[in-house]
């Protein structure tokens, strides 16, 4: 869209100037009988021309108006004229360009703040006028002046849309928008989410998105103010309860609400073991305050989502990011992550550097690649699906070398020399290619798999969005829900009988010390080993695939002080070991994976939740939850073998006996009775 129509997004309908454009008899050629029939038999009906008749003045604007659309500019009501005396109703009007007229210069008013924009008027001279006939006693009206000269460049036809005289919003699509804005999905979503329902390329809906956000400002029902007013409460509250929650914002000069973050104490303990690599999703808005929304998040050892905190702010700058960061370190007492996972925004990496020097910021890579379609599609048409298993294979390399030659190569090949959205991404390179990022872990949140429950787990958050207040208690009932769901997932996941595959000790080794998610992993790469050959060589050794004859991964063991490095770097990247350096373990004879390779973030550790039941002892309904997952433990362990289910029967009769001597009213029971009434 060219700079001229985006103005005019912003200033059609101006009533300043209703009298600064001067028509009259003299500015256009009056009808005669001969002029009529000339021009009906001379002109297209597509164009106006003196003469031509029309049952309203309505109809007459409508006709003007489509007109105007194929030219390239729109149209306003501009002048009517009646008759004298009460009652004689109107005989003439005037329609004219957009640009008509000149607005005249506003007197300053120092009490008073005046927005410093420019108008698109120009004093163009372009117009349609129709006067009231009445022939047989049958009113119509007829076009009695016309000129198409403009003094301005007229838009094209995929800029005209953008003009606020044919940007609208129909009731079906209104009430698709308030349906969207419940479920919490941000504007842009809504976009592209109408543009896929209605079969139309990106940007070519009939309205934009300052139309949609204009629509959901209408449609707020409270004082913002008193949402801030109502959120800080909400978050005394909720500390007066747990002085483990943490909540911290900011004000601004005129003492309102600038930022708020708050985190759970049940977050704050995650994030002490799985704080290592997490996401800062800023992607999302609270569509119903137009508020921008921050959201730490991580995986635990079971590779599932867990929450760490939240941030509300007014604006996307420098300053509000760095604030958000601060906060962030304080709630989780100073322990800046390893990695930080983010969206392509220059501002929030700014505030990243001076904020968390020692963090390695790397871009999300699934939200870079959500805006190839809009970047890519019309540049490369069908060759599009070609350029995305070449970007594919360049993302996936492990040479720095290899990828740069790879991209000058790619760039060639496709013609994208002065594109710049690639010159962007190659600026960028070092953020999101993993050949820049194969030493740093991730804790395997870079995998298309992660980014999926990632976001589902976000779209949580989203979800019941009418009051301000209320965001901090939705936030804590969904992460209460999530870390429910995780727990049972999590016996689920113990309770699998895992099945031994290559029958190698480092296997049953590491079965018993790693999380059944990270085991998995881990057992692909040990049975993958076996398809390597090694080669040992003066400072390590050399190990590629058995049928290939060149290549192949520098493996460095020192087997005294038990490290083992490869130059693939994924135990870096994910703390998993790779196959490469498992072929070497093997062929020296190494029954058990060193202690350093067995990371605690992968181990069946206590979550911080069961550490929670542990210290407390009056949570009488978790604990009882605690029991019965072991329980449940306990049956299916049992059930193995005969000898397995003997001991158990005759122990849990033993126990069965010493409860039932105990008394029933104790001090826990009681403290949890009286919380419940």
């Amino acid at each position: 869209m060219s700079e001229e129509a985006g103005h005019m997004m912003g200033l059609y309908g101006d009533p300043s100037d209703q009298r600064s454009l001067s028509l009259d008899d003299t500015s256009s050629t009056e009808e005669s009988p001969d002029q009529t029939r000339l021009s009906l038999e001379t002109t297209n009906d597509a164009v106006p021309y003196i003469g031509q008749r029309f049952p309203n003045h309505d109809a007459a604007y409508e006709f003007y108006a489509e007109f105007a659309k194929g030219c390239g500019f729109s149209i306003r009501r501009h002048r009517t004229e009646g008759k004298a005396g009460v009652g004689k109703g109107l005989t003439r009007r005037y329609f004219v360009c957009h640009r008509a007229g000149n607005t005249p210069v506003k007197a300053a008013n120092d009490s008073k703040p005046q927005r410093n924009r420019k108008s698109s008027r120009c004093g163009c001279q372009a117009y349609m006028r129709i006067s009231k006939t009445t022939d047989l006693g049958v009113p119509e009206w007829r076009v009695t002046g016309f000129m198409n000269h403009h003094n301005h460049e007229l838009l094209e036809p995929n800029q005209v849309r953008f003009l606020p005289a044919y940007r609208s919003i129909s009731d079906a699509d209104r009430s698709r928008i308030l349906m969207f804005a419940k479920t919490g999905i941000s504007v842009q979503q809504m976009m592209r989410l109408m543009e896929l329902e209605k079969g139309v390329e990106p940007g070519y809906l009939p309205f934009t998105e300052k139309d949609v956000r204009n629509l959901l400002q209408s449609f707020r029902k409270v004082d913002p103010e008193d949402e801030s007013i109502d959120l800080l409460r909400m978050c005394r509250n909720i500390k007066e309860k747990d002085p483990n929650f943490k909540y911290d914002f900011s004000l601004d000069s005129n003492n309102r609400l600038e930022n708020i973050a708050w985190s759970y104490a049940s977050s704050i303990q995650s994030y002490d073991i799985f704080g290592d690599a997490v996401v800062f999703d800023t992607t999302h808005r609270l569509t119903a305050f137009d508020m921008p929304l921050g959201i730490w998040v991580g995986v635990n050892n079971y590779g599932m989502p867990c929450f760490f905190g939240c941030v509300l702010l007014r604006e996307e700058t420098l300053r509000s990011y760095s604030w958000a960061l601060k906060v962030f370190l304080a709630f989780m007492n100073g322990k800046a992550p390893q990695t930080v996972l983010t969206d392509q925004n220059m501002c929030l990496k700014e505030a990243i550097n001076l904020e968390m020097p020692t963090t390695k910021h790397a871009l999300c890579i699934w939200l870079v690649v959500a805006k190839y379609p809009s970047w890519f599609n019309a540049v490369l048409g069908e060759r599009y699906n070609e350029w995305k298993a070449e970007f594919n294979r360049l993302y996936n390399l492990e040479s720095v070398e290899d990828f740069e030659l790879g991209w000058r190569d790619m760039v060639n090949s496709f013609g994208l020399h002065t594109n710049r959205h690639i010159a962007s991404l190659f600026a960028l390179r070092s953020l999101w290619a993993l050949p820049y990022l194969r030493s740093h872990f991730f804790a395997g949140m870079t995998t298309t798999g992660h980014s999926k429950s990632i976001n589902a787990f976000i779209q949580r958050f989203l979800s019941a969005q009418s009051r301000l207040a209320h965001f901090v208690e939705q936030v804590a009932v969904t992460v209460d829900f999530k870390d429910q769901t995780g727990e049972q997932q999590t016996m689920q996941q113990n309770l699998q009988n895992i099945c031994l595959k290559t029958g190698a000790p480092m296997e049953a080794h590491a079965a018993t010390v790693l999380t059944p998610f990270a085991f998995s992993k881990l057992q692909e790469q040990l049975v993958l080993a076996a398809h390597y050959a090694s080669f040992q060589m003066e400072d390590g050794f050399l190990v590629r695939h058995h049928t290939k004859l060149e290549g192949g991964r520098k493996v460095y063991w020192v087997p005294r002080e038990g490290i083992v490095s490869c130059s693939c770097h994924q135990f870096e990247f994910s703390g998993i070991l790779c196959r490469h350096a498992f072929r070497v373990l093997s062929t020296g004879n190494c029954f058990q994976i060193p202690e350093r390779y067995l990371p605690h973030r992968w181990r069946r550790i206590s979550t911080p939740a069961t550490k929670a039941l542990q210290n407390t002892q009056s949570d009488h309904t978790e604990r009882v939850q605690l029991l019965q997952s072991m329980v449940s433990t306990l049956v299916t362990e049992s059930a193995k073998s005969r000898e397995r289910l003997d001991i158990a029967t005759e122990n849990v009769s033993i126990l069965l006996s010493r409860i039932r001597e105990q008394p029933i009213c104790s001090q826990g029971i009681r403290e949890s009775s009286s919380n419940q009434r």
